[in-house]
Parts: structure tokens; C-alpha cells; sequence
């Protein structure tokens, strides 16, 4: 990881920036991809399976019988972890739920707010290089306590056709029929556009590689929303002289180890002393941890764009995650507690030595399907409210016209809008002669 130690603020602008790579090549592939899927339905995600898969599919909704057999092939303790994560996630997601409030802005005139489901919503759940059942949890949760009516999961397929029975087992935990062996952009062409297989959704949802994320992202203009822009994984870690090397060197490395563009950045703060020994000891310990990794070459590449920066005050360090607007932001210093309320930009924060970012990943109850590419500037990560649309309400009496009619009148007189005030006018009139 390269070091920059104690920039000035001139400098935070190249610090800031996340590595790009040339979109121009991906998004033909993409378009072609989308067009293909719009156009030909089933038989060009037949083709395409068997172009990025490996496998040439009869059919891609998994059967009732396949779901309900995936707890069979988990072994016990898995199964209790993700019963513990399911009802940690169901708590947190639940207390998001808001009751309409009806609020009389003057005699007469009512107004109100209610929540109610995306209808149809699609769920993207990554399988390749690793199957994060995770995904199905955090999206499958909160889309289910909202009510959404149709949900469809779409997860890739292996070489066999099969999909990982955690992926299996969570869809059919949490209830779900429509599961395709679908993946990568041509999945998200299918939610969108629908075929003759998968339905057409309103609104798509999940993490994937930068095909997947370019997919989301073209869609829309089709008038598809997404959950948010996103891109490659990151974490930045806060720590200090005190702080646990081989705990910062465990967090960086868990954020590493997503893939080979995920953005790995440790800022230290010199304020309580000197962290020159703690930035070594990290970088000895992430060597150490880095060599045992099942994963290590897709950590290592991930490191070769990671970095460190030093500067002397939390403040500064704070100011910078804050200008950076990291998906995951660990708070692993001293004074985590008092830094952590002046956290402006960040999609999920972790405060204080055990609360490493694998807990939000999991099973604490948070979400962590969190935006990315500093759009924690603007963006929130899923939550309840991603699976809600709210419609406002207004009921006026004939008193609450009349109290508020003159208003309306005056302000549609003036944008010169006549036939705004007509329909004020017209109705007052009514009223006077009753």
C-alpha cells in the first residue's frame, strides 16, 4: 500500500480519486447484451448462459423442490447463523416501518403521507466467484416486510446449472417462488424487460461486477429504477498510535478480498503519538494474514491501488473520509465514540475496535448493499424505505377552501395560470350561493 504522509489539502483532490477503468468497451458489450435479451427474450439468455456460464439451460426457475432440499445439504450450525442473521435483519428493518400521520395545516385543509409497496421488485444476487446468500438476506428482508407483491431473484448458475444451496435455502426461508438461474447483465435485461420466462419488475436491487453495475445503470433510461449507482467494494479504516494492527489489517484485508477493484484506504492520526510503529505493524500484519488467504491473489491485486495517509489531527483524518464518502467507514481509533458524530459522508459507520465491517456485512441488522464511488455523498444505502413509494393525500372541506382558496387564487393569478385559479374560483362561488 503506498503512503502519503501528512498531505496538504491541495493535495486531497488525487488522494480522492478512485481508480477508473475505460467504460467505452464494456458498455457495447453491455448494450449489445440488453438489446439481445429485449429483442429474443429466452433464447438469447439461453445463449448467453452458455457464452458466460458454461451451461446450456432447458429452463431457469428453479422448482419449489430444488428451494425446499437446499436446507438439507447445509450443515446445522449455517443454518443457525443465518436464522440469527435473518432475525437480527427483520428487527433492524422493522423499526423503520412509519405510521401515517394526518396533519390539519389550517381549519379544513388535511394532509397526510402513506408508504406503500413497490409492486414488483427484482432481487440480483451475486454467484460467482462467491455466493452471497448475504445479498438475498439483506434485499429479500426488507421487500418482504414492505409487501411488495411480485419479487423476482435472479442468481447465476454453475457450470452444472446449480445455484449454491445457501442462495437455495435463504430464497425458500424467506418464501420465494420465482428464482432463476440467470446472471450478470443479461439478468438485469431480463428483470427489466421481461421475457417469457421472468417477469418484468418496476424496480431493480443488488450488488454485481461492473457489467452488472453498467446494466443497472443503462436501464433506467427505460424507465427501470435501481437501488443506486454503484461500483467496486471499499472501506476506509480510521486508526491511530493505539489502535490493533492485526484488527486494522483484518478489516482492509475482508474488504480486499471482495475482488480485485475493491479500494482499500487507511487514514492514521498522529494526535495521540506518533503511529509510525502502528502503520509498520499493520503492514507486517496484513503480509502475515494476506499469505493465508484463500483469496489472496484477488486481495493482493485489490492492495497494488490501496493507500495510507497520515495526518496529525483526528479532525483531519475525519475531514478527509468525509470529502472521500466511503461505502464502509471504520472508526478504529481512540476517540471513536466522540469522532463518530461528526461523520457527514459515509454509507454505513463501524465505531470502535470490535465492530469490524463483517458485522454489517452479515448479521448485525444493518443493510450492506451501501453505495459506492463517493455517492454516500447523495445516496443512502437500502433500507425499508428503498421498497416504499409515498403518496401524499390532501382532503379540504368546504371550510378549508374558503380558508385557503384566496391564497391559491393569488399565487395562480400571478404565475398567470388562469385555469388554476378557476378551479378555485368556480367552487368558492358555488359555496356563496349555498
Amino acid at each position: 500500500m503506498k503512503i502519503t504522509n501528512y498531505p496538504d489539502p491541495k493535495e486531497w483532490l488525487a488522494l480522492l480519486t478512485r481508480p477508473t477503468e475505460s467504460t467505452a468497451e464494456k458498455k457495447t458489450v453491455v448494450t449489445s447484451i440488453l438489446n439481445a435479451v429485449k429483442q429474443h427474450g429466452d433464447n438469447a439468455l439461453r445463449e448467453l448462459t452458455e457464452k458466460f456460464d458454461g451451461f446450456s439451460p432447458t429452463g431457469f426457475l428453479l422448482s419449489p423442490e430444488v428451494l425446499a432440499e437446499a436446507g438439507s445439504e447445509l450443515d446445522d450450525a449455517l443454518k443457525t447463523a443465518i436464522g440469527t442473521a435473518l432475525k437480527n435483519i427483520q428487527s433492524f428493518h422493522a423499526s423503520q416501518k412509519e405510521e401515517s400521520i394526518i396533519i390539519e395545516t389550517m381549519p379544513g385543509v388535511l394532509c397526510w403521507r402513506k408508504s406503500l409497496p413497490i409492486e414488483r421488485v427484482g432481487l440480483y444476487v451475486p454467484g460467482g466467484t462467491a455466493p452471497l446468500f448475504s445479498t438475498l438476506l439483506m434485499l429479500g428482508v426488507p421487500a418482504k416486510l414492505a409487501g411488495c407483491n411480485k419479487i423476482v431473484v435472479c442468481t447465476p448458475p454453475d457450470k452444472n446449472g446449480a445455484v449454491h444451496p445457501a442462495i437455495r435455502y435463504v430464497a425458500h426461508l424467506l418464501g420465494f417462488t420465482k428464482v432463476y438461474t440467470v446472471g450478470g447483465a443479461q439478468a438485469i435485461a431480463a428483470m427489466a424487460y421481461g421475457t417469457e420466462t421472468i417477469p418484468q419488475v418496476d424496480k431493480i436491487f443488488g450488488p454485481g461486477n461492473s457489467y452488472v453495475t453498467l446494466a443497472k445503470q443503462l436501464v433506467q433510461e427505460s424507465g427501470v429504477a435501481i437501488d443506486m449507482p454503484a461500483g467496486p467494494s471499499e472501506v476506509l479504516v480510521i486508526a491511530d498510535a493505539e489502535s490493533n494492527p492485526e484488527f486494522v489489517a483484518a478489516d482492509l484485508l475482508s474488504q480486499a478480498e471482495h475482488g480485485p477493484d475493491s479500494q482499500v484506504v487507511l487514514v492514521v492520526s498522529d494526535e495521540i503519538g506518533d503511529a509510525s510503529t502502528f502503520v509498520k505493524n499493520t503492514s507486517d500484519a496484513i503480509d502475515i494474514q494476506l499469505a493465508a488467504l484463500p483469496r489472496k491473489e484477488v486481495a493482493a491485486k485489490a492492495l497494488e491501488g490501496s493507500r495510507i495517509i497520515r495526518f496529525k489531527t483526528d479532525i483531519e483524518a475525519m475531514n478527509f473520509s468525509n470529502a472521500y464518502a466511503p461505502e464502509h467507514l471504520i472508526l478504529s481509533n481512540r476517540t471513536a465514540d466522540a469522532l463518530s458524530g461528526k461523520v457527514k459522508q459515509a454509507g454505513s459507520a463501524f465505531i470502535g475496535a470490535y465492530s469490524c465491517e463483517s458485522a454489517g456485512d452479515y448479521a448485525s441488522g444493518t443493510n450492506h448493499t451501501l453505495p459506492t464511488n463517493g455517492y454516500a455523498r447523495n445516496y443512502s444505502g437500502v433500507s425499508l424505505d428503498s421498497f416504499l413509494k409515498k403518496i401524499t393525500f390532501q382532503k379540504l372541506s368546504a371550510e378549508g377552501l374558503q380558508n385557503l382558496g384566496p391564497t391559491i387564487e393569488i399565487m395562480a393569478e400571478a404565475e398567470q395560470l388562469q385555469a388554476h385559479k378557476n378551479a378555485v374560483t368556480i367552487r368558492l362561488n358555488t359555496l356563496k350561493n349555498v
